[in-house]
């Protein structure tokens, strides 16, 4: 019966060293196209502009945008990155303020 024990120092260190062979040269992971690098670049500086303007902002949507965006930013390299539509709700998200509910919590409220 195998016995559980503790990750030790030096399983860390094997695990850290074989990930870093497999991930590419000099360990940095996967390599980008110039075209992706371009359009990532674009996508950074209109994410930054949005938190650059959203600053004076107030309500909840716009923490909620600005989170998004921030957390956009701090996933640039991971390989999956949003559609395009999906980037442009981001981009929008800390301007536009959602629809006010009615009595009846519906958008419009009220009855038919």
């Amino acid at each position: 019966m195998p016995s559980s024990r503790l990750t030790t120092a030096e399983d860390i260190a094997a695990r850290q060293a074989s990930s870093a062979k497999s991930s590419g040269p000099g360990g940095k992971g996967a390599s980008f196209s110039e075209e992706d690098k371009a359009k990532r670049k674009e996508r950074v500086e209109k994410a930054k502009d949005a938190l650059a303007r959203s600053t004076d902002l107030k309500g909840e949507h716009v923490v909620a945008g600005r989170a998004a965006l921030k957390l956009f930013l701090r996933s640039l390299n991971d390989a999956r990155q949003p559609s395009d539509e999906q980037f442009e709700a981001i981009i929008e998200a800390p301007f536009k303020a959602p629809p006010k509910k009615g009595p009846l919590g519906g958008p419009g409220g009220g009855r038919r």
